[in-house]
């Protein structure tokens, strides 16, 4: 077919009307020989390679040093070889198309770049190795026990009073030092060593792909990285070099390999869905083929930012299966969080695990991802989306982020008058909590299995946890809310009139008050009920100790400031933080919490209890105190699950000998716990006002 007539395909929307290079490996490839250079570019009617002496024109020395012409393939692809290693040689690429139009790009299927990205670099993969990267292995903790925090790496070191080294404070390797406490007192710890004392086993990292939305020279600049520039090089704001090409790729190999040393699954979140400006590399060397399109030849915006990337195309599918196992060999990677899941067709996302799959190890990697967009768009004909409609085409080895589970918690994600079965509306959200626990495996709700479900109720996204309650706790917002007595905002030692505002600024800070208690009281019923629920527990770093962004719901470049791991408000909230230790303890010692039957049993009020194998979950979202018959638990677990149980305790006696409290949120304010290892008394499980308790049978 000639050149022209497949830009016209292309045009009428033919899915593939080019010869496609699915076997190629494009890019610039160091090998024995020398170094390859190839670009799929089927609708050029001519390509420039060009070599630089630097990553970018504002750098002394620069100089362009040789310009080449690549060779047309009959796959599409250009290429060009080198008997010489390269490696360290910057370039870039002129696209001429059949209309004449001449562009200029970096290569899409680079592997390292200089400063911003705009040019790419040649990178012998084997120089960048940090010392010991061949001994590196990924954490054999089992799915069963990941439990995942997600958190930005600028955020993780940018406080001040984070102890970290000033050359690393917001940059990969502050993951490689040990040791770090507030303020440099050695009292309490931060970073990677806080981290291992809470207990959780898999570290999500928000993009950490080379992304366009801020100039990499300039530190002051911030944003979470959802603006793909070059999928497959490592930011370089994060390394304490962005103009070296290499030491991003070192400096972040550096950071895995410390995370995997302290025993953390590191989880990268991509974002295949679209990128940072519809003029991006692909675009610029095959035009219209890579952007998905409306019928009338607008770009599709699904995604909210421009630009849905076509994954249904059969070379933008291979380029997200290469560019998620070259991360996973690469880069040691255990895990794959994708942005905007249900942007990205199903065949794609099942084409990834199988490609993981085959990797040494690969079947332990884990995939999950978004299942949902921001809007509708244009897929080719035939395409199923993983969105919650496709979720039943997906492998089952990939999960999922549970929306219904965190808005039945703590109530509409987007509204903060709408609140949640821990904020004000127990009664109508009771039912939703019996299923959300058991990870919405009743017939008429299912989602897939518990290994597929993400359990969570805070995320980079939206509110933080304890700002949703704050602002659906403290008043209604309206004017009358404003001004009620005394009584409703005022601080117990002063009893000054106060605002609403004033109440929540308060609360935000997290300093004491009726309104802060009563807040904490239903934090601590939140995540007791994801991290006691069948599924992976997922949680926004920082939530622990009540992380605020002061009510900010989109904070993506609102500076380091508003998204910092604030620790010394981590140590001021020990008791919270040390409640979610005990918590994440519990489940790492109950590992079949993740995926045993919860059953649910008739309680009190609004209270929900629920029994998995043999630990017992009671929570009380009420004001009223209450009690549960221990009968009621005993009777509720699955005979094929308990054959070396009794069906009955002999005696009341029996059973109060038997349940053991493992676990109470009692207390959190203050980090006075009430004593664990209590056991029921007068044959009924205690439930106090607005707590959480957790009980175990000891056979």
């Amino acid at each position: 077919m000639a050149l022209a007539q497949q830009s016209e395909g292309l045009k009428a929307g033919v899915a593939e009307p080019f010869p496609l290079s699915l076997e190629r490996e494009l890019g610039a490839v160091v090998h024995d020989h020398g170094t390859q250079f190839s670009i799929w570019a089927p609708s050029a009617k001519s390509v420039t390679l060009r070599f630089f002496t630097k990553g970018s024109s504002m750098e002394d020395g620069d100089a362009m040093v040789g310009t080449h012409q690549p060779e047309l393939q009959s796959d599409g692809a250009w290429t060009i070889h080198f008997d010489e290693n390269l490696h360290g040689t910057y370039y870039d690429y002129l696209v001429e198309q059949q209309d004449g139009n001449l562009v200029r790009t970096a290569d899409p299927w680079a592997k390292g770049a200089g400063v911003n990205g705009r040019r790419s670099m040649v990178v012998d993969l084997a120089r960048t190795d940090p010392a010991g990267w061949e001994h590196d292995e990924h954490p054999t903790t089992p799915l069963g026990e990941t439990m995942v925090a997600e958190m930005h790496v600028a955020s993780f070191s940018a406080n001040p009073h984070g102890g970290f080294p000033l050359e690393h404070c917001g940059k990969y390797l502050a993951f490689t030092d040990l040791g770090t406490t507030v303020d440099g007192k050695g009292k309490f710890p931060t970073g990677i060593d806080y981290f291992k004392q809470l207990g959780v086993t898999a570290i999500q990292l928000l993009p950490f792909y080379d992304y366009g939305s801020v100039d990499e020279n300039d530190p002051r600049q911030y944003n979470w990285g959802y603006d793909p520039l070059n999928y497959n090089v490592p930011e370089g704001s994060y390394s304490t070099d962005p103009f070296d090409g290499t030491v991003r790729i070192t400096e972040c190999k550096q950071m895995i390999q410390s995370l995997h040393a302290q025993g953390f699954k590191v989880i990268m979140d991509v974002v295949y869905n679209h990128m940072y400006t519809a003029d991006n590399w692909f675009e610029r060397v095959v035009p219209g083929y890579f952007v998905r399109r409306n019928a009338d030849g607008t770009l599709s915006n699904g995604s909210g930012c421009g630009d849905d990337m076509a994954s249904e195309r059969a070379m933008m599918r291979c380029y997200i299966v290469d560019s998620v196992t070259y991360w996973a060999r690469e880069y040691h990677i255990d895990g794959f969080r994708f942005d905007l899941m249900g942007l990205i067709d199903t065949d794609t996302m099942n084409a990834v695990r199988r490609s993981l799959d085959a990797l040494p190890g690969g079947k332990d990697l884990i995939m999950y991802g978004e299942p949902w967009a921001a809007g509708p768009s244009s897929t080719l004909p035939g395409t199923e989306l993983a969105n919650k409609e496709g979720l039943h085409l997906l492998d089952p080895r990939i999960g999922h982020f549970c929306d219904r589970t965190r808005d039945a918690i703590k109530g509409h994600v987007f509204e903060h008058q709408i609140k949640g079965y821990v904020n004000g509306n127990a009664h109508d959200t009771r039912p939703q909590i019996e299923l959300a626990v058991d990870a919405w495996r009743a017939p008429e709700t299912n989602e897939g299995n518990a290994g597929q479900i993400i359990q969570y109720v805070s995320a980079h996204d939206d509110w933080t946890l304890w700002d949703k309650l704050c602002l659906s706790m403290i008043g209604d917002g309206s004017p009358e809310s404003a001004n009620k007595a005394e009584s409703e905002y005022a601080d117990d030692s002063h009893r000054t009139l106060e605002s609403r505002d004033d109440a929540l600024e308060r609360a935000y800070r997290a300093e004491p008050g009726p309104q802060t208690h009563k807040v904490l009281e239903a934090n601590t019923l939140a995540v007791g009920l994801i991290y006691t629920a069948a599924g992976i527990p997922f949680m926004l770093a920082g939530e622990e100790f009540g992380k605020t962004k002061f009510g900010n719901d989109n904070s993506f470049n609102s500076g380091v400031k508003v998204n910092e791991l604030d620790w010394a408000r981590a140590e001021r909230m020990q008791g919270l933080v040390d409640y979610y230790r005990r918590l994440i303890a519990v489940r790492r010692a109950n590992p079949s919490l993740f995926d045993a039957e919860h059953i649910a049993v008739e309680a009190p009020g609004n209270a929900v209890a629920y029994r998995s194998d043999d630990v017992a979950v009671l929570v009380n979202p009420d004001d009223e105190e209450y009690s549960l018959p221990v009968e009621r638990i005993d009777s509720a677990f699955a005979d094929s699950l308990h054959d070396d149980l009794p069906e009955a305790p002999e005696s009341a006696s029996h059973a109060e000998e038997r349940w053991v409290c493992v676990l109470d949120s009692s207390g959190t304010s203050t980090g006075e716990f009430r004593q664990t290892g209590m056991r029921i008394a007068g044959g009924r499980f205690p439930m106090p006002a607005r707590t959480l308790s957790i009980w175990k049978c000891e056979r």
